[in-house]
């Protein structure tokens, strides 16, 4: 959207810790039409041997999303990657997600996120190992690959 700034993100950092706010601005505008199917963004995109999205876009334009991973799913060279991004999209855009999730080869999440999956999926108290296990079994759309769950744990060994 020529109307609105590109987003923004501010990064607080004490010691090991951090803490992000963004500001999504014109990314809130990504519409199927008049971006992801344009003849320019559909060259890249089938280009690619690997695509990476963070969560937040579940917010936006998660059709986007799944037509990336079902361009991956229908190929033996190319991966989608997916990144839970944040406790409350598990909680709040949970159809969304496990609309994504059978295209992703390789899932992204920290402790907090797989705490938000796990309640939000029945499974409330499982460990992180369980929760990453329990993803890793989710139905794939693909059979070429099984899919990699990483779960970071802040500064503890992942």
């Amino acid at each position: 959207d020529a109307e609105k700034p590109a987003g923004t993100c501010a990064v607080l950092i004490n010691e090991k810790e951090r803490s992000l706010c963004a500001n999504l601005s014109a990314a809130n505008e990504y519409k199927m039409e008049d971006h992801f199917n344009t003849e320019e963004i559909q060259a890249v995109v089938k280009a690619s041997k690997m695509t990476y999205s963070a969560g937040f876009f579940l917010t936006v334009c998660p059709d986007a999303m799944v037509a990336a991973g079902k361009l991956a799913a229908e190929s033996t060279d190319k991966v989608f990657c997916f990144n839970l991004s944040a406790p409350f999209l598990c909680q709040f855009f949970k159809e969304q997600m496990h609309q994504v999730l059978p295209y992703a080869d390789y899932v992204f999440g920290n402790e907090s996120e797989a705490a938000a999956f796990a309640e939000a999926n029945g499974f409330k108290g499982a460990t992180v190992p369980e929760v990453a296990l329990k993803i890793s079994m989710l139905p794939k759309a693909s059979g070429t690959r099984g899919r990699v769950v990483v779960i970071t744990q802040g500064s503890e060994q992942t």
